[in-house]
Formats: C-alpha cells, structure tokens, sequence
C-alpha cells in the first residue's frame, strides 16, 4: 500500500505544513524547530506566520545494550519522558534511567547552546508556541520537548508535523497540546519512506535557518 502523500524534501514538506497551519489561522507567538531534521520545516512555517524562529531539544534515551532503541527522551532543562513497557521490557531500571537522564540531559543542554550561538532562551511565558518536526514514529523526543514547555507556562502549544502513524498522533493530542498533521498513514514503518528526499540535515546547514 503505497502513501497517500509524499515530500519532496523537507522545505516541501515545511510549505504544506505552513500552508495548514495558516489555514487554521494559528496566532504563533514563536516556532520552536527540533534539530536538525525540524529546522528547514520550522523555517518555512515562521516566515508564513511571522513569527521567530528558535529551537527546542530533546535526547533520546537508548536501552541497556541496545542504544539505538529508544525507552525514553530528556529534554535540555531535565524535563524527562520515559516509555514504561519499554523499560520493563529491556531492563532498563530506575538506577539506569537516572544515569541516562542525567547524561542525555547535559548533552542536550550543550547541543542548546551551540545551536542559539550565544543567544539567551526565549521566554515562553503566556505565549502561543509552534513545535515543528519533519515527522514522528514513537513520539519520543517530541514528548519530551513537550513536557519541557508545558513547565514553561506557555498559553498554547501547537505540534505541527508532517506526518506520523495515528497512534503516536492520537497520544500526543491526549497530551493536551494541539496536533496538526497532515498524514497519519498505515502502515507506517519510518519517516523517511514518505519523502522523496531525506537526506540527512548537517548542523551547519540546520544552523543556517536560524539564521535566515
């Protein structure tokens, strides 16, 4: 079964999203891109909105043995998400949790600071916040970045993705944010199968539509 719809690449897919997001009349006091793969997507939805460009981020957490398979995420302020059945299933104890946690919060926080390049973090407080990412599978990072500002006092978070198996997406609107996404096929094995153009984001290229 072939996907309703692809991407070219993801300034395409970022086009389409503002597109949706403007038809929605979304008020967006800022747009917070997940690196890198997030930052070409946020860029095009903040110059259609108006609105700031900035970033939020967040570090998976892998499995005992396993680094690649991810049982959680921990955002650049500590702000943790972890997927319970995942842990109990690999292992991964509260001892373990913590220990990665801390880590992957210090290298968040380091990936924060090179990204911003001196800037200070902006101040969320009472503002409406557009979270764009070129697609979700677990949701786990984005989860994370979520629980982060929600401890911000934001008025209104708004999650913009392309793309995501509805399950995922149908768990994070339980979250209490607003869920924009344009495709939630089935099957879904991976973001990637529903772009034309994938390729990997460079820092140096993601840190250019900051700068743009």
């Amino acid at each position: 079964m072939q996907p309703s719809r692809r991407f070219t690449d993801r300034k395409d897919a970022g086009e389409q999203l503002a597109d949706a997001l403007t038809e929605r009349a979304i008020d967006a006091d800022i747009v917070l891109a997940i690196p890198r793969g997030g930052l070409p997507l946020g860029r095009a939805v903040a110059d259609a909105l108006e609105a700031p460009l900035d970033v939020v981020i967040a570090k998976k957490v892998g499995a005992p043995g396993n680094p690649e398979y991810a049982i959680g995420a921990v955002a650049s302020d500590g702000s943790v998400w972890h997927n319970e059945d995942a842990c109990g299933a690999t292992g991964a104890d509260e001892d373990y949790v913590e220990e990665q946690r801390a880590v992957a919060a210090a290298t968040a926080r380091e990936k924060a600071k090179r990204y911003r390049e001196g800037r200070a973090e902006p101040d969320l407080t009472g503002k409406t916040v557009v979270v764009v990412d070129d697609g979700v599978a677990t949701g786990s990072t984005v989860r994370a970045c979520l629980e982060k500002l929600q401890r911000e006092a934001t008025e209104r978070i708004v999650l913009a993705v392309p793309v995501g198996p509805p399950e995922t997406i149908d768990e994070l609107a339980s979250t209490g944010v607003d869920v924009v996404c344009l495709e939630t096929p089935r099957p879904f094995q991976g973001v990637g199968q529903f772009y034309e153009d994938f390729r990997q984001v460079s820092d140096e290229e993601a840190l250019s539509y900051l700068d743009s």
